[in-house]
């Protein structure tokens, strides 16, 4: 079953923090709120968590595309080619922000991610994600909760992605109602913003 833990983005609590990064690093699988929808996350590094969070998309491995969760731009050359200063500039006056940038990766990957071409990176304007990320010291890999609902695109109550999920991750993070808009889509592969899908963020 999975544990709820209600971290507020007012105010954090340290110790709630400390059990959900011990949990990723055992290669637990999280519920946690962002600026734009609630998201399943685990730790980038562990092969086996990047396993079983495709395995709870119901997808293989090596078609996903989850993003890369960062809790600021320091980690960019980490994953990614090196960067011109227009583009660079775009990435620094959006973030954080209800953005994912689509970047061309380098061949430093991490396991699950290697071979691919372009990475998702994205800076959640929200504190939860952002304490987690800086407490494990590294990026988390994220993908979105859809709902099942045809109108209501994406669960936004914590409590019903908890019984939801309750057999399939360890942690869910209550903090409060999410949103109902994913993030925005910019390909910035070419050096000019593509806008691959229209969310709550704009250029």
């Amino acid at each position: 079953m999975a544990k709820i833990l209600k971290i507020y983005p007012d105010n954090p609590q340290e110790s709630f923090i400390v059990e959900v990064v011990k949990t990723l690093q055992k290669g637990g699988i999280i519920i946690y709120p962002s600026d734009t929808v609630y998201a399943l996350g685990c730790d980038i590094n562990n092969i086996k968590a990047m396993e079983k969070l495709a395995h709870i998309k119901k997808m293989k491995l090596d078609k996903a595309q989850f993003s890369i969760i960062c809790n600021d731009l320091s980690h960019l050359s980490d994953f990614t080619r090196p960067i011109d200063t227009a583009v660079f500039r775009i990435l620094k006056n959006n973030v954080p922000g209800p953005f994912t940038f689509i970047l061309e990766a380098n061949k430093n990957l991490p396991l699950a991610y290697k071979g691919k071409k372009t990475i998702g990176i994205r800076v959640p304007d929200h504190p939860v994600p952002q304490l987690i990320v800086q407490k494990l010291g590294h990026p988390i890999a994220s993908t979105s909760i859809k709902d099942d609902d045809e109108i209501l695109e994406y669960s936004t109550d914590p409590e019903l992605i908890a019984e939801k999920y309750d057999h399939l991750v360890d942690i869910v993070i209550d903090s409060g109602y999410g949103d109902n808009m994913a993030s925005t889509i910019v390909d910035l592969t070419s050096g000019e913003p593509e806008i691959l899908r229209e969310g709550k963020g704009t250029l």
